[in-house]
């Protein structure tokens, strides 16, 4: 069967092989649960213990890469099923030497189907909060920042049904939002990604949760 991954795409796959801050596990190693980094990223890849902070759907990995530098004395992983969209926040953190932001790419299986009715892809449906109480610690904040009402509306749906809490929502966070942010919040919201940019440039408002789960997830993890 003929290859047909556009030529930049394949050298971009064949660069990212060489970056040390990107883990490309099997599929089968990552559903038994045996990877060789689960619970130990600060010894096994970073070599130092700090605070560690996830960024689940990295897209490009801008985010990431902007974290690690403005806030060195924590460590930043970024996660995305598609590879290709990592080349860019990789390779930036390969050649200015960031040494507390990682990458992981996880190709699973795919699903063509756009709705999600059962919640078990969305990152913020129930199934995905279960499984962030494995390895979140009691009391640690979730941020969701999105363009889609839906996603903003069915989270908030999640999080009442839940019982989690909310530390702060807006449906408008560069808008009405901006004045009621602390300046940390407000820090962390001047660093915007690749498609956030352009949904602003179109002056689509940007939805923004922050919460943290409710007790009894830990309990059952």
């Amino acid at each position: 069967m003929p290859n047909f991954m556009p030529k930049k795409k394949h050298s971009h796959f064949a660069e990212m092989k060489t970056f040390a801050c990107i883990y490309e596990p099997e599929n089968e190693e990552m559903t038994r649960g045996d990877n060789t980094l689960k619970g130990a990223w600060n010894s096994g890849h970073f070599r130092k213990d700090k605070p560690i902070t996830l960024e689940l759907g990295c897209g490009k990995g801008e985010y990431a890469v902007a974290m690690g530098q403005r806030y060195p004395e924590r460590h930043f992983v970024g996660v995305d099923i598609k590879g290709a969209r990592l080349w860019r926040g990789a390779k930036t953190v390969d050649e200015e030497g960031i040494d507390n932001v990682a990458f992981l790419i996880w190709l699973t299986f795919s699903d063509p189907q756009p709705k999600d009715k059962k919640e078990t892809k969305r990152l913020t449906g129930k199934h995905f909060l279960k499984r962030y109480a494995c390895f979140l610690k009691p009391g640690g904040l979730i941020h969701v920042k999105t363009d889609s009402v839906f996603l903003y509306e069915s989270t908030l749906a999640t999080i009442e049904e839940g019982g989690h809490t909310i530390l702060f929502q807006t449906d408008d966070v560069y808008g009405e939002g901006i004045e009621r942010l602390d300046d940390d919040r407000r820090e962390l919201l001047q660093i915007k990604t690749f498609y956030e940019q352009k949904f602003l440039a179109r002056e689509m408002p940007i939805h923004y949760l922050c919460f943290t789960l409710n007790d009894s997830l830990y309990k059952n993890s």
